[in-house]
């Protein structure tokens, strides 16, 4: 559980704050009492997670690839928590992008780390990664202490930043950790690209899901509350527990395939009758990957709040009152 005392007053830079998880986590930072200041690319009308909240929410349309801006931004709020969590985030838009992708991904971090270096008010700077960072390996789970080798575009983006975060810590002493996680779901997540929400649209929208791959790739899968409190805990344990420098996975440590995922969401919504369409198309994705928690939890307390099946339940309700509002 968070530490209300602790956030109270506390200065906030959140980067990418008006995407899926970035939104849930400035919302709950919010109802913390914490002084937020939020920086995205995209208006603040993009995150219906923060439709109430964000009245209380500084917002600057910026983006993280723009080193003068983010030093402006960063020497002006004077920021004592930094999450870095903007990202390009799409693995197939990563793979017809590759430049875009490192520019935001690799540049944004530097840039980020950079602008922070030499700065006494930065207490501790939360950088967001990925699964993908570690690359394919034939011993799983992943865990904290394996090397970082992704092949394709996003993987290759993550694993940089990754390095990038750590040479900053081990070069500078920059207080920084990173985190990984798996695939991330629940309510305010319109990257119709990814299976959690694509499935529940198309039930609701009375259409054939479509699995681009043969059904059988392995993957982790959280709910987003439990991530974007993993992200707070240890933001508020990094100085306590001199945690800076290491990187802290995020998982319910329960994989599954794509098909049996599928199965999942539509007995969770009731609709045992639909089957999926499968292309076995997918192409530059890692087969199998998912994580060890255990550091997270002996170190940070964290723990998952919510099993895949609550989880699902609460985002299928979600996006049945969401999509039954809009054209999507």
């Amino acid at each position: 559980m968070a530490i209300l005392k602790f956030w109270k007053g506390r200065r906030v830079l959140i980067t990418g704050y008006a995407g899926f998880l970035g939104s849930w986590l400035t919302k709950q930072l919010l109802e913390l009492d914490a002084d937020v200041v939020g920086l995205d690319i995209r208006r603040k009308e993009a995150s219906p997670i923060l439709k109430d909240a964000i009245l209380d929410l500084k917002c600057i349309k910026a983006d993280v690839a723009d080193l003068k801006m983010v030093r402006k931004i960063i020497n002006k709020h004077k920021p004592e928590i930094i999450f870095h969590l903007a990202a390009q985030a799409i693995v197939g838009e990563a793979v017809n992008l590759p430049v875009r992708t490192f520019k935001s991904n690799i540049e944004g971090t530097w840039n980020i780390l950079e602008a922070c270096r030499g700065n006494k008010f930065v207490e501790a700077i939360v950088v967001a990664s990925s699964d993908k960072a570690y690359g394919s390996h034939k011993t799983l789970p992943y865990r904290e202490n394996m090397p970082l080798q992704g092949n394709f575009p996003y993987d290759v983006s993550k694993s940089c930043a990754d390095l990038l975060a750590y040479t900053y810590f081990k070069t500078y002493n920059l207080p920084v950790c990173v985190t990984r996680c798996g695939n991330i779901f629940g309510p305010g997540d319109l990257h119709f690209s990814r299976i959690v929400p694509d499935t529940i649209r198309s039930f609701i929208k009375d259409r054939r899901f479509i699995i681009r791959s043969d059904g059988l790739f392995t993957r982790d899968y959280i709910y987003v509350e439990d991530v974007s409190r993993g992200y707070i805990l240890l933001a508020e344990k990094m100085r306590k527990k001199k945690l800076y420098g290491e990187s802290f996975n995020f998982s319910n440590e329960k994989p599954l395939n794509v098909i049996k995922l599928f199965e999942k969401i539509v007995n969770v919504a009731g609709d045992y009758n639909l089957k999926p369409k499968i292309l076995n198309r997918a192409k530059y994705e890692i087969r199998h990957q998912y994580l060890c928690a255990q550091k997270a939890r002996k170190i940070l307390g964290w723990k998952p709040a919510y099993n895949l099946e609550t989880g699902l339940k609460i985002s299928i309700d979600w996006y049945r009152n969401f999509l039954n509002k809009t054209k999507r």
